[in-house]
C-alpha cells in the first residue's frame, strides 16, 4: 500500500479561528476552493520543491487567482529574519492586502517561516499551508504555531497564527526518502505515548508506518487538534505536545541544526521517558517501550554531547520558566503532566541512560 492510502480524512480544528486538515492523497487540489475569491497570493517554496509549488500556483491561477512563486533556502537555514525581511519585500512587490494570502508549499522549516511571514505582514494575513513532509503534515503546519530561529535558540521569535487550512496531500510522500519519512514518524510516535495507544498498535504491526500512513497522520493530527482547539496559546493542554522536545531542541540547536528535528524529538523522548522513571512517575516496562518503539521504528535513542551546554541551551527554551526547567513528562502511558525544576540527580540519571559514546549519524533537515 501506497503514501496515499485510504480516503481522504477531514479533521476540525476548533478555536476563535476554525479550520480543516484535509489528510488523503489528491488533498492539494482544494486550494483553489480553499482561496476562491483571493485577488492575490504568494506561494512560499524552497526549490527543491518547485514542482510541488508549481502545482499550487496552476491550482490558483486555474480558480482566479493572480499568484506568484517566493522562493527561499532550503531547510533551518530558511528560518531567519533576514529571509523573513526578503519576504516582506516581496510581498510588498506584489501588492498584497490584508484581503490575499500566503500559501506555504514545504516540509516544517517552511511552512513555519509562511506562517510567520504571514502573520507579521499587515499584522495578519491567510496563511494556507500544504506541508510535503510528514513532519509538516503531523506537526508544523498544524496549530498555529509560527516562528524563525535566532542565535540564542530554535523558534523563539514567533506569533500564533492559525492557517486557513491545511492540506496534507499524501500523494507528496510518495518520493519522500526514508529516512525523512521516519523522522516524520518520531512525532506521530509521540501522539501515541502522551494520547493515542492505537499509534502505538499501529506502528508495533508495522515500524515502518507505510502500511497506514494516511491513518496515522490523521490520529497524530486528531491528538494535536483537540489540544490546540482547547490551548492556542500553549498554556495548559498544548503543552504536551512537547513532549521529547526539551532535550531535542537543545540536540538540534548544540548540532546547528545538522541533526533531523524528528531524530532530536526521538531522543528526546527517550530522555522524557528516563526522567519519568526517575521521578517515580513511569514504570520500567513503559521507560522500556520506548526504547524498544522507536529503536524499532528505525529512530536513534541515544547521543553524545556536552550535558552541560544541553542544559544551558535548554534553559533559553520557550518552554522554560524564569530559571526553572520544565519537562512535559508521563504518568503512565497516555497521562502527560508538567515537571517542574527536577532534581538534578534525576537528570543526570535520564542523560546516563541516554548518552553514548559515539554520536547518532548527522544529518540535514530536508524541506520536503
Amino acid at each position: 500500500m501506497t503514501a496515499g492510502d485510504g480516503a481522504a480524512r477531514r479533521i476540525r480544528v476548533a478555536g476563535d479561528r476554525p479550520y480543516e486538515v484535509v489528510v488523503g492523497p489528491g488533498a492539494q487540489t482544494e486550494l483553489g476552493l480553499v482561496l476562491a475569491g483571493t485577488a492575490r497570493a504568494a506561494v512560499v517554496h524552497a526549490p527543491p520543491l518547485a514542482a510541488a509549488a508549481g502545482a499550487a500556483l496552476e491550482t490558483l491561477q486555474s480558480a482566479g487567482v493572480a499568484a506568484e512563486a517566493v522562493v527561499v533556502p532550503d531547510g533551518e537555514v530558511a528560518k531567519t529574519a533576514e529571509v523573513a525581511a526578503r519576504c516582506w519585500e516581496e510581498f510588498g512587490r506584489l501588492g498584497l492586502t490584508r484581503s490575499d494570502a500566503v500559501v506555504g508549499v514545504g516540509g516544517g522549516a517552511v511552512t513555519d517561516l509562511a506562517g510567520f511571514v504571514a502573520a507579521t505582514w499587515l499584522r495578519g494575513v491567510r496563511v494556507v499551508q500544504v506541508p510535503t513532509s510528514l513532519l509538516g503534515m503531523v506537526d508544523a503546519a498544524v496549530g498555529g504555531k509560527t516562528g524563525i530561529n535566532t542565535a540564542a535558540g530554535k523558534n523563539l521569535v514567533g506569533a500564533f497564527h492559525p492557517p486557513a487550512a491545511v492540506l496534507a496531500d499524501t500523494d507528496l510522500l510518495d518520493g519522500l526518502p526514508d529516512a525523512e519519512f521516519r523522522a516524520g514518524l518520531a512525532e506521530v510516535v509521540k501522539c501515541g505515548f502522551i494520547a493515542d495507544a492505537e499509534i502505538l498498535r499501529l506502528l508495533e504491526a508495522d515500524p515502518t508506518g507505510r502500511r497506514h500512513t494516511t491513518e496515522l497522520i490523521a490520529r497524530a493530527v486528531q491528538v494535536k487538534a483537540d489540544a490546540v482547539g482547547e490551548d492556542l496559546y500553549d498554556t495548559g493542554r498544548r503543552e504536551f505536545l512537547n513532549y521529547g522536545h526539551t532535550l531535542g531542541h537543545a540536540i538540534e540547536r548544540v548540532e546547528d541544526f545538522g541533526w533531523r528535528h524528528g531524530e532530536a524529538v526521538a531522543v528526546g523522548t527517550v530522555f522524557a521517558a528516563e526522567l519519568a522513571g526517575q521521578a517515580g512517575l513511569l514504570s520500567r516496562a513503559d521507560v522500556d517501550l520506548h526504547h524498544d518503539r522507536l529503536a524499532a521504528m528505525g529512530l536513534p535513542t541515544r547521543y553524545a554531547g556536552d550535558w552541560l551546554r544541553l542544559q544551558r541551551v535548554m534553559r533559553v527554551d520557550k518552554k522554560a520558566r524564569g530559571a526553572a526547567l520544565r519537562f512535559v513528562v508521563l504518568e503512565g502511558l497516555g497521562n502527560p503532566r508538567i515537571l517542574t525544576d527536577p532534581d538534578q540527580a534525576w537528570l543526570d540519571a535520564a542523560w546516563a541512560a541516554v548518552s553514548a559514546t559515539t554520536p547518532g549519524t548527522p544529518a540535514s533537515e530536508e524541506t520536503r
